[in-house]
């Protein structure tokens, strides 16, 4: 997504996404509410103006080429970074949604139970655009096929990001597994007290849920109409035992928030020498560290063992919101929004965003090296990781209020009372009891 911190909170912040990319989560189940049947989709007799709300950085110019060439439609944006959700809830509270409105992958189920969307499958353009993104992204914002609630606009394939000099300095290999990771930690940290690896944000439940994602950590499934709660598996025990680990011998830094000032100040001091990030994160250290250019290189993502595969952290969609009265030219806007090649060069170039649609692997910006990265083609990395995501990953219906227990429970861990472990079996609870506050159908799963 972005380089605010307030996209980097999202998992649909806005993130970034494909060459053939993942992120959010691809689940046929439904979200707990049926389907309405989709709106009424005819164009308007007349100018129409439409809003569009995001948390976007330079969106605004994307927005102008659009108005410069479609005076009958004209769109105003708004950034909403500060308090993204929170602005669409009041609004939809309110009825004054925005006709648009990014929402990350992770949000999407959630704000269905709250009937925030509107089906645009009545329109001929809304379900031929299924072919221009990556299918997985696609099942995401159609929920399995039941309609047309949004479209996908970036993923968040997830890299480590490496300081080259300093691992260089202390003869350190890139490390390719976990555990090699856990052993550059404590090389490094043996070497200099005031040096560590990463940092572990506790309050950044979205990044967490990117590494249980990569170890096949599924967190729900759905079958025998119920939804199957497995926050707490083996898979999720055995990441939360292994940062907890790490945490406990001092080895990464919990003081630290993405996209934070003292994270900056911390790279900037030499004090940090890599970054679990996403696709989207690659603008956050060259906007923000400009005299790091050419220090910093791109790498797989370490792995479980032999395992290739990667997780994925962010990506967003641009969803039609209840009450839009311009559903025809929301369609038009939306789909030129994530599927034009100009639009979508310009929203990477400032933004950060990785696309979701087939087009992005035409984009120069994609195939080309980037200089702050010493000219390395960084993102073959991120097609890569994208090709070996897990895509039968699924959010819930009430992710939010688990990411917030998940959130609140894994501060208290790093401040030394309780586990990670003990943070996801929290979570797990919180997870059951606002499904059965819905009176979704939930059980535990394994």
């Amino acid at each position: 997504m972005s380089n605010t911190v307030t996209r980097i909170r999202l998992a649909g912040v806005a993130a970034a996404a494909s060459l053939v990319v993942l992120t959010g989560c691809s689940s046929s189940a439904p979200s707990g509410h049926s389907s309405a049947a989709a709106a009424a989709c005819a164009p308007a007799k007349g100018k129409v103006t439409l809003q569009y709300w995001n948390t976007v950085p330079g969106m605004d110019k994307v927005v102008a080429l659009w108005n410069k060439s479609h005076p009958n439609v004209q769109v105003q944006t708004k950034n909403i970074s500060n308090d993204q959700y929170g602005t669409l809830g009041n609004a939809l509270k309110a009825g004054k949604a925005p006709d648009l409105a990014q929402v990350g992958y992770d949000e999407l189920p959630d704000l269905r139970t709250q009937n925030a969307f509107v089906d645009a499958s009545s329109c001929k353009a809304a379900t031929a655009a299924k072919s221009k993104f990556v299918p997985w992204t696609w099942s995401q914002a159609s929920f399995g096929g039941t309609g047309v609630f949004a479209f996908p606009q970036d993923t968040g394939p997830m890299a480590l990001f490496v300081r080259s000099d300093i691992f260089k300095q202390h003869g350190l290999s890139i490390p390719t597994t976990w555990d090699e990771y856990a052993a550059d930690a404590k090389k490094l940290h043996d070497a200099d007290h005031n040096l560590s690896i990463t940092f572990f944000d506790p309050n950044n439940a979205e990044w967490f849920n990117g590494l249980l994602w990569q170890n096949s950590a599924h967190m729900y499934s759905y079958s025998g109409n119920s939804w199957h709660v497995s926050v707490d598996s083996a898979q999720s025990k055995q990441v939360a035992a292994y940062w907890q680990k790490l945490i406990d011998q001092k080895l990464v830094r919990t003081d630290l928030a993405n996209g934070s000032t003292p994270m900056y100040a911390a790279y900037q001091k030499n004090q940090v020498a890599s970054y679990v990030g996403a696709a989207w994160g690659y603008s956050m250290f060259r906007d923000n560290l400009p005299d790091q250019a050419g220090k910093w290189a791109v790498v797989p993502m370490p792995t479980w063992g032999t395992n290739a595969a990667s997780g994925d952290w962010g990506g967003s969609t641009v969803a039609f919101m209840k009450g839009s009265k311009h559903l025809y030219e929301s369609v038009e806007f939306n789909s030129w929004l994530n599927t034009d090649p100009q639009a979508l060069a310009l929203e990477n170039k400032l933004g950060g965003l990785y696309p979701a649609a087939t087009a992005g692997t035409k984009l120069p910006a994609l195939s080309q090296g980037v200089p702050y990265y010493n000219n390395q083609k960084i993102f073959d990395v991120f097609a890569d990781s994208s090709q070996n995501i897990d895509t039968s990953f699924a959010w819930g219906p009430t992710q939010k209020t688990v990411n917030l227990a998940l959130q609140d429970s894994m501060a208290k861990a790093a401040a030394g009372s309780g586990t990670l472990t003990g943070s996801l079996s929290a979570a797990q609870a919180a997870a059951l009891k606002s499904m059965k506050d819905l009176a979704i159908p939930a059980t535990a799963g394994k």
